[in-house]
């Protein structure tokens, strides 16, 4: 298991409830196999190895679904980071481009805040191959919810 560093001493709630997750991953992260490598203020870095017989869409390369899966947990544990208490949070706009198809690698995907405002988030996310080489880059739009629009989330 990979340990999870933070740039900030103190932790938030939300902080230490993505912490957590690394002990009890999400369902998704299971059916797929990626895994959270680093969580800092703004930004976190998922991997996975890519494997043909459980990622390969009907030409044989990494499904896009699947990148772009591993790069919206990125994405999503980044902007958590950066809620306070009582705050949430929700996608609303999600773009990837591909640029390297990939069959067997061992992926990165490192996502980092570019602007939190109050009510919003944009984050970006490059996801690269055992050799630095970019395979796909994605940006997502957050909206920041509270009160009764963040409960229960």
């Amino acid at each position: 298991m990979t340990t999870v560093t933070t740039e900030t001493t103190e932790e938030t709630p939300w902080v230490k409830r993505l912490r957590a997750l690394q002990q009890n991953p999400p369902p998704i992260a299971k059916l797929i196999g990626f895994e959270l490598a680093d969580l800092g203020a703004g930004s976190a870095v998922f991997t996975l190895v890519g494997d043909p017989s459980r990622h390969a869409n009907p030409m044989g390369t990494m499904h896009g679904g699947v990148l772009v899966d591993i790069g919206d947990a990125a994405m999503g544990f980044a902007m958590a980071s950066t809620l306070g208490e009582g705050e949430s949070f929700t996608t609303i706009e999600l773009k990837a481009n591909y640029f390297k198809p990939v069959w067997t690698a061992r992926l990165r995907a490192e996502a980092k805040v570019v602007k939190r405002s109050r009510t919003l988030g944009y984050i970006e996310c490059d996801i690269v191959d055992e050799g630095k080489a970019l395979v796909c880059r994605l940006a997502s739009t957050c909206m920041v919810l509270r009160g009764d629009a963040a409960a229960g989330r």
